[in-house]
């Protein structure tokens, strides 16, 4: 989770992460005075729709981005939200925290063994790990397009064979891990989610292409970035992996 985001522009195109969220937070049972950790906080912008679910409450945000850590920070209230900045698969907090949320990260984790074991250790023993990430053939046309365009010229000597940092786990797999950290009620699907963003290409540049656009240098990152939106086109083959887990009491 080294990528240098851009928070700013992730928070003007999150529309669809935001939905994302939403959903997912319906899953997670709260009182609303529970310390909360958001593992992967971003901008804050979902960090404050769970705070909104907490009014007497406290949210633990973590991001591994210093951009996104400093717009959180500016975003949310400090007396209701500590913003860290930690990578999530070596994450240690000082005091345990009641229940796990997570929206649109896990993938970007490379060691999911690693993860699980660090949520599990700074959950409260029977608290709830809610999350949702990319799975199984997310964005797989995507990708292909993707690869497509980097494998020519003048991008192919940049991108040519680079599979790039995702993890798109599938629920079996993703079941057996968190198995292995030490949940219990573990629960986890598929569910295909067609997305079209109100600005495709902002939203590829920012989103989906950052990793890709990293590799490249800047005066060829606006031809790739269009070049991929015309062979893809502005509907994306999102695939979400749920999560739903306790640890023991």
């Amino acid at each position: 989770m080294t990528r240098a985001w851009d928070a700013a522009a992730y928070d003007r195109v999150s529309a669809p992460q935001l939905e994302w969220a939403g959903r997912v937070l319906e899953r997670l049972p709260l009182r609303g005075d529970e310390t909360v950790l958001d593992a992967g906080c971003g901008s804050g912008r979902v960090t404050q729709l769970l705070l909104d679910r907490l009014p007497r409450g406290h949210v633990v945000g973590v991001d591994s981005t210093q951009s996104m850590v400093d717009h959180a920070r500016t975003a949310l209230d400090p007396a209701r939200a500590t913003v860290l900045r930690a990578d999530l698969a070596e994450l240690e907090l000082d005091e345990p925290v009641d229940a796990a949320f997570s929206n649109a990260v896990f993938h970007w984790v490379p060691d999911h063994d690693a993860l699980f074991a660090r949520l599990h250790a700074a959950l409260r023993p029977g608290g709830p790990l809610v999350a949702q990430c990319g799975g199984k053939g997310n964005v797989e046309r995507l990708h292909a397009a993707a690869r497509e365009v980097g494998s020519r010229e003048p991008y192919a000597e940049h991108l040519a064979g680079w599979r790039g940092p995702w993890t798109f786990a599938g629920a079996e797999e993703t079941a057996e891990r968190l198995a292995s950290a030490g949940f219990e009620e573990i629960r986890t699907w598929l569910e295909p989610y067609p997305v079209t963003p109100p600005d495709p290409a902002g939203f590829l540049r920012t989103v989906c292409l950052g990793p890709h656009l990293e590799q490249l240098p800047e005066e060829l990152r606006a031809g790739y970035v269009a070049a991929v939106c015309e062979r893809c086109g502005t509907k994306l083959d999102y695939v979400r992996l749920n999560i739903d887990a306790k640890k023991p009491r």
